[in-house]
């Protein structure tokens, strides 16, 4: 992971685990969903006003595949990490890792499509060049 990628802490609720106490494998989605938002929050504003501001873009994930590689626990801080690894016309590939300290637990390879009206729809220039310096 670049050491100028995005991050975001993450504390780990009753909620985001399972009845063996471990995190739920299904909440870690939900921890990177919220570090990518922050991410273009933090370089384009809210996304509700990207969406009104471009007629309608949003962003979909097409693609994910996870690595598991160790569990955490309830209480646990954890650091969610995204970096763009390759913009393409219509798309954002990101990677992305969930750590507790310096350790990693998940690792994931994103692909995100913007789009308006359920169509693919080119990156706007702005945020491209923006995400390119990430």
């Amino acid at each position: 992971m670049p050491p100028d990628a995005h991050a975001l802490p993450v504390r780990v609720y009753y909620e985001d685990t399972d009845f063996s106490g471990f995190v739920y494998h299904a909440s870690y989605l939900r921890f990177m969903e919220r570090g990518r938002t922050e991410l273009l929050r933090g370089l384009a504003g809210d996304q509700s006003d990207l969406h009104r501001e471009a007629d309608g873009l949003v962003f979909v994930v097409r693609r994910m595949s996870l690595d598991y590689l160790k569990p955490a626990r309830m209480d646990d801080a954890l650091t969610v990490l995204t970096a763009t690894r390759e913009l393409r016309g219509a798309s954002m590939h990101l990677d992305q890792e969930v750590r507790r300290g310096d350790e990693t637990l998940v690792r994931a390879e994103v692909v995100v499509a913007c789009v308006r009206e359920g169509r693919a729809v080119r990156l706007p220039e702005a945020l491209r060049r923006t995400l390119a310096r990430r």
